[in-house]
């Protein structure tokens, strides 16, 4: 824990701080589109079956002269459950007898239709192209669109098991810049993928560097500012998010086709990877891992940039060590899962925070990934998500100030649990009503992210903690996964994905109760420090009960 007295010897709330925050949280910004692009790349455009009288100029000259485009759709295509022309399946042959006034547009025999063998016509009034309607994941293929969210969030998945560990042995600096030139590569590869399979494997890899800039950009940002900022700098990582949804909304109202959208929200990374060689490796974790030279050059260069320079100079090798003498000579336990689990004092903090990281993935992707079933209008969605998210993530900085990292932790999920299950009880018919309480139980999921990312970072050492978020954000996109596969449940009760979005995260905020309160603590560097707390906390609660009873005696 002497780290934080160099910290702030250095500088832990200056110039490089807001540099550093500015150059993490714009890429953050670019990286939500890629979480959110599919509501627009992978938008279902209204579509019907492809029939000759309406699509081949040959045909439509040996249909009657007199009849018009309505009429001949009619004749072509039965209605569906809505009322409205049938998406999946068109008439064998016309059924003019449709066109007589005694005869209504439902009386018509299933053994008359068959399915679009033909293929599918789209309305491209509201995008030019989209993946559904280049590979027509539609009707009996309409399963392959939440399977590619999926695929997705798996390649977030994986990526989060590799990159948390990779980053404990190599670095957040290394590892945070392969990301971004990762995540630019693959993504400007989609845009060229032939072939829905092909697309599916460009999006995965491009998941698994998002793992990688997320994981690494938070961590950074909380080895790098005293316990004071810390929330107020996670805060703006968080923003970032939420800027980052109305950015995708401007862009994909400005360009309506998927490939060309795509390649939009890819190039920046590029400069992203050109100018990360300007960040600062964690002093940190440099000087827990023993690089003690790499360490001093980088706390005298963040020294320097914030007007400090006379301190940088006086830190040398010998002064590190005399500083941090307690924690080098702990034996470091290896990066591993095992250890997470198994060591005393980390296997409680890490069983309740995995459904605490689950559920925020679980509900916020399986909500954010169909906003098209919320509203028609789903780039006033997104922009008035991003709008609300704001406020509410400026609201749980201030409170988990006042109030702390669990209640605010608890409360959050369980909240934004009981604004979803509230949408079961109401009517299809009150579109605005539902579309506001999903809203609401959003920005309650994003509170939830700030409290969790927070949250993580102050329970683990140092020696483990890209390991912790890792395996976070694992259980994160383990939910995600789940979460747009679960919309599937829709065709047996249009209820059923609702309440099993509101469960979970009520059910993980209470769990989160269990977990100790870290407000104002220094960040602990090794399993000894994390031991060295609960020992603290307990016999401070010892004293305050021998003080009660003489007191009361």
């Amino acid at each position: 824990m002497a780290f934080s007295e160099l910290l702030d010897q250095v500088g832990s709330l200056g110039r490089f701080q807001v540099l550093q925050t500015v150059a993490l949280v714009v890429p953050i910004m670019w990286l939500t589109t890629h979480n959110m692009l599919e509501n627009f790349s992978a938008a279902v455009p209204s579509h019907r079956c492809w029939v000759p009288l309406l699509d081949n100029s040959t045909a439509q000259a040996s249909a009657p002269g007199a009849l018009g485009p309505e009429a001949l759709l009619a004749v072509s295509i039965p209605l569906g459950p809505d009322h409205e022309p049938h998406q999946c399946r068109r008439f064998r042959h016309p059924q003019w007898q449709l066109l007589e006034p005694n005869t209504t547009a439902t009386n018509w025999s299933e053994a008359a239709t068959e399915p679009c063998v033909d293929g599918w016509v789209y309305d491209h009034s509201t995008f030019t192209s989209t993946i559904v309607a280049e590979w027509d994941l539609v009707c009996d293929s309409q399963a392959l669109k939440p399977m590619a969210q999926s695929i997705f969030l798996a390649g977030i998945l994986v990526g989060a098991a590799v990159c948390g560990q990779t980053s404990d042995r190599f670095g957040r600096k290394l590892v945070l810049t392969w990301s971004y030139l990762q995540l630019a590569v693959w993504g400007t590869a989609t845009a060229f993928a032939p072939t829905f399979p092909v697309y599916c494997l460009f999006r995965f890899l491009a998941a698994f560097a998002i793992a990688g800039i997320m994981m690494n950009t938070s961590t950074l940002l909380v080895e790098w500012t005293s316990a004071q900022a810390r929330a107020l700098a996670m805060t703006f990582n968080a923003l970032g998010f939420s800027f980052g949804q109305v950015l995708l909304a401007a862009v994909a109202y400005g360009v309506r086709d998927w490939t060309l959208l795509q390649l939009a929200v890819s190039a920046p990374f590029f400069l992203c990877f050109v100018y990360s060689w300007w960040l600062a490796e964690s002093a940190r974790w440099l000087l827990v891992t023993g690089r003690l030279e790499r360490g001093l050059q980088e706390l005298q260069r963040v020294a320097a940039i914030n007007g400090k320079r006379a301190v940088g100079d006086t830190l040398t090798t010998e002064v590190l060590l005399s500083a941090m003498q307690e924690e080098l000579s702990v034996k470091q336990a290896p990066a591993s899962l095992g250890t997470l689990f198994y060591t005393p004092g980390l296997g409680l903090r890490t069983c309740v925070s995995i459904p605490c990281w689950f559920a925020f993935g679980f509900t916020f992707f399986g909500l954010a990934l169909d906003l098209q079933a919320l509203g028609s209008n789903i780039f006033l969605l997104l922009v008035l998500l991003g709008a609300f998210d704001i406020p509410a993530k400026i609201s749980t900085l201030l409170l988990l100030s006042r109030l702390g990292r669990r209640p605010m932790q608890a409360s959050s999920l369980v909240l934004a649990g009981l604004c979803i299950l509230a949408n079961t009880l109401v009517p299809l018919e009150m579109v605005a009503l539902r579309a506001a309480l999903a809203l609401l139980g959003l920005c309650g999921v994003g509170a939830a992210f700030i409290c969790i990312t927070i949250y993580t970072g102050e329970l683990f050492p140092t020696v483990l903690r890209m390991t912790a978020v890792g395996l976070g954000q694992m259980s994160a996109r383990a939910g995600g996964i789940l979460g747009p596969l679960v919309r599937l449940l829709g065709v047996h009760s249009p209820s059923l994905p609702l309440l099993m979005y509101g469960a979970v995260p009520v059910l993980s905020g209470l769990a989160a109760l269990l977990l100790p309160e870290t407000q104002n603590l220094p960040l602990p560097d090794t399993i000894q420090d994390v031991q060295n707390q609960a020992v603290k906390k307990a016999t401070h609660g010892t004293r305050e009960r021998s003080v009660l009873k003489s007191t009361q005696f």
